[in-house]
Order: structure tokens, then sequence, then C-alpha cells
């Protein structure tokens, strides 16, 4: 790596951000910093949120933009309630997010918490919302790409090659019983059980609390004691346990795209946007969950699969 791209780091000064970062950026009513044109700092700041998968799209974000001619560094914020007024105010200039549950984050901000959802499904709803609710806040979302990191439902390879399951819909047609191995919460969420219920007609007739994707749960679904398994699309370890994913056919989870959110007035310029555009033509869901796995399982530092990634796929030089 170069030395303008050191990795991830903590934030030198956290409590700056707890004790500023609400009081700095644009204020809603001032229209002056929300339409201002688009910013070109030359110098930006990537915000990650500390886990694997949002420190190797940082990784990737900062490489693209190096190669574009802008310096980085890349500073590791895990909590959204921080992050989010750091990238209002400027001292946080892009961040990977997940469109669906960022637009429903910032509507529960704006409206409080009893606020409806604005998340949906379909893409091109989710994404409108979401910029009608950034824009206020002097934030932009650019472009989401082919990625969807979203509640996904496995199940055993074998039980799936016995009763020929490849979709959720398959397996509401089977009539089979399924033990459900997921999260306590999933009991009242409408993208879980019930969901499964009313889409798909599945007979869930327990709900294993193991929590979402965890060890535990996976090896409840391997040794047979739950049927299927409340994971993500970018899981990088069902191969470990004999599990498949699937399809959500009917679209019952949200539109959870991957999308790359900017501070407007820094870095809102074509250049930001055309660099990491790029990422889009490329990177896929089994693309992170590989990338996933290689950190996650092989203990690959996310700087290097990261840089790996492009260089295979052309977009920075191999050095």
């Amino acid at each position: 790596m170069t030395s303008r791209h050191p990795g991830v780091r903590a934030l030198p000064a956290l409590l700056l951000l707890l004790v500023t970062a609400c009081t700095t950026g644009p204020s809603l009513e001032n229209q002056g910093d929300v339409t201002a044109p688009p910013g070109d700092s030359k110098h930006l700041t990537i915000g990650s949120a500390g886990f694997t998968e949002s420190d190797l799209l940082a990784q990737m974000y900062a490489l693209l933009l190096e190669q574009a001619g802008y310096s980085t560094r890349i500073l590791s914020v895990t909590n959204r309630e921080i992050y989010e007024p750091a990238l209002e105010s400027g001292q946080i200039d892009v961040v990977p997010e997940y469109a669906a549950t960022f637009a429903d984050w910032l509507r529960t901000k704006a409206d409080g918490a009893d606020a409806d959802p604005v998340g949906s499904p379909d893409l091109g709803t989710t994404m409108k919302a979401l910029r009608a609710l950034a824009a206020p806040r002097g934030l932009t979302v650019l472009p989401p790409g082919r990625a969807v990191d979203q509640n996904a439902f496995a199940v055993a390879a074998a039980y799936a090659a016995k009763h020929r399951l490849e979709t959720l819909s398959d397996l509401g047609r089977s009539g089979l019983p399924v033990r459900l191995a997921a999260g306590d919460e999933c009991v009242k969420r409408p993208y879980c059980e019930p969901g499964l219920k009313k889409v798909y007609g599945i007979d869930i007739t327990a709900v294993d609390p193991r929590g979402v994707g965890t060890t535990q749960a996976k090896q409840a679904v391997q040794n047979g004691q739950d049927q299927m398994v409340l994971t993500t699309t970018t899981d990088a370890t069902l191969d470990d346990f004999g599990l498949v994913l699937l399809a959500d056919d009917r679209h019952l989870q949200n539109a959870d795209y991957l999308v790359p959110v900017v501070n407007r007035a820094r870095a809102g310029s074509s250049g930001v946007r055309d660099a990491l555009g790029k990422l889009n033509t490329v990177l896929t869901t089994a693309d992170l969950a590989r990338m996933n796995e290689q950190v996650d399982s092989w203990r690959r530092l996310p700087e290097d699969v990261a840089r790996t990634y492009l260089e295979n796929k052309g977009l920075v030089p191999k050095g």
C-alpha cells in the first residue's frame, strides 16, 4: 500500500465526533449549504463501519479514488449514530451504505422511531426515498451497483436436493414443516417468519433462537435439528456447513444494494462519482461473499484482498 493509504485506522479523536459531529454539519434550514455546487476536495476521508464487508468496501473506494488522483485515509467508526453525523459535517467524506437500511435509518432520524419504513424490495422506490431523505442533510447517494447484502435463507444441500428445492417458493409448495434457526426477533419481523408464511406459505413450526448466520445456527441445520437458517446473501461460510441459499424469488427482502454516500460539499463531484462508479460494473454479491471469506476464514488483510480484486478486474494497476 502507498503511504497515502495506510489501511483502516480507528479515529484518533473519536470524542471529537461525539461532541461536534452533530453541530458542525449543514443545518437542514440552511438551504445555501444544501444547494451549493458539489465540492471536489482532493483529500478524502472514507468511513468504515468496522466489520469485514465494510472494511473491504472502504479499501476498494480508497484505491479507486487514489487511482483517480485523490489522497485518502480510512477511519473505522462502528456506530452509525456517530458516523452519519460525521458524514454530514464533513469529518467523513464517503461511506459504503446499504440502500434500504440507510433509508429507513434516515427516516427514523427525521421523523422518530414510530415512522413508517420507506425501504422496500423495489430498488427504484428505495433509492428515490433514500435520496429525498439524504439531500436535505447535504448528502448525495451515488448510483447502486449489482451487489446486494440482504437477509437470505439457507438449507442443507442434501435436503434441497432430496426435495428439489431451489427457491423459497419451492419450499412453500412442498408443505414441509420447517424449524428456522434465526434471531429471536424473527417471530415479529415482517421479512422473517411472518413474511415467509404470508408471501411463500412456508410452514414455520418454530423459530430456534440461535442468531443470524451464527456458527451454532448453521450447525443446527447441518445436523438436521433445524431445516433452515436465516443468514445474509454475502455469507462466506455456507459451503463449510454444506448449506445452500434458496432464492427469494418473490422479493420478500428489501433492496439493500450497496451504495456510496458522500458529503456533497466535499465529495459530490463527477470525479468521485466516476471513480467509485467503476466498481458498479464488476462487483457482484458473489464477489463480496468470496472476499469476505478470504478475510474471515483465510485471515487475509482486507486491504490485500481489496487490492487483488481490483487488480484482477483491471481497475487499478498491478503493483
